[in-house]
């Protein structure tokens, strides 16, 4: 399909649930058939 990337920061990789909820948005766009690039930044 597609190159996607996605940024993640401050809220969204706050703790240990918010990091599941990004894991899953990741593992969806590799399912799709995307090839995926991950930017975490400014773990809180």
């Amino acid at each position: 399909m597609g190159l996607i990337v996605q940024k993640f920061g401050g809220s969204s990789v706050a703790n240990t649930e918010r990091l599941q909820l990004v894991a899953e948005k990741i593992i969806s766009e590799k399912e799709k058939g995307n090839q995926v690039i991950v930017v975490v930044s400014a773990q809180r």
